[in-house]
């Protein structure tokens, strides 16, 4: 099985009505955040299947799934990846992936993309590093992609009550233009929360204000009726 034969297996259950309809909720219209992405209307459980029974590919394998075309097999692509590490043992072996990841951050080019991904492979391998930089210089990056990439791997910081590089790229990402950032602040924001009410609040009090609504709302979702609106104020 190589990733020819992945690619023939996902046009045979491609599902043509189910990707009209995931054209427009990801968003590949003309002048869209995802323009000219195709979609072939597989459902991740369906994919997850495929990965599933798929051995593990080498690179110039899993590179050809994520030079596709298709949405769907890069999303496959990326989840041979996930797997990959998460089976990895040696260091070294898990640099590979985590740099292969990196070097293909921009064709992980939607946010379901990002978010079913980059956790598990970039936030898991910095867990136990001190130097995280990486994740400054993609926040830093002109690409929305490797931007998102940067807040969201910080959910497996978060697991392990770690919450200092979380609130920081949330300061600096904060006056983002793009809405998909705005909700990818506010979702990592809101996980602080759960672990540790008191940062979280300490970091509404000082950004609140500037914050955009929406992030803002992503991260006081849990919050009582009459805390969310007191945050909700603008002065």
């Amino acid at each position: 099985m190589n990733a020819e034969f992945i690619l023939q297996e996902l046009l045979s259950v491609a599902n043509p009505e189910k990707a009209e309809f995931l054209q427009g909720f990801f968003k590949t219209g003309k002048g869209q955040y995802a323009e000219g992405d195709v979609m072939l209307g597989i459902t991740v459980p369906t994919l997850r299947d495929i990965v599933k029974h798929s051995p593990n590919l080498p690179f110039s394998e899993v590179q050809t799934l994520l030079d596709s075309a298709y949405h769907d097999a890069r999303l496959v692509g990326l989840l041979l990846l996930v797997r990959q590490f998460r089976k990895a043992r040696a260091e070294a072996e898990r640099r590979q992936i985590f740099d292969f990841y990196l070097k293909n951050a921009r064709r992980a080019n939607n946010w379901d993309l990002v978010d079913i991904s980059c956790r598990d492979i970039v936030g898991a391998y910095l867990l136990d590093k001190e130097d995280r930089s990486i994740l400054y210089k993609l926040a830093e990056s002109d690409n929305l992609w490797e931007q998102r990439i940067a807040v969201v791997s910080t959910w497996m910081f978060i697991k392990h009550g770690q919450f200092d590089d979380t609130l920081l790229l949330a300061a600096k990402l904060l006056h983002h233009r793009h809405d998909l950032i705005h909700k990818a602040v506010g979702w990592m924001l809101r996980e602080v929360g759960k672990k540790n009410r008191a940062a979280l609040e300490d970091f509404l009090e000082e950004h609140s204000r500037q914050m955009p609504r929406t992030a803002l709302r992503y991260a006081i979702e849990h919050f009582l009726p009459e805390e969310r609106i007191r945050f909700m104020k603008k002065d």
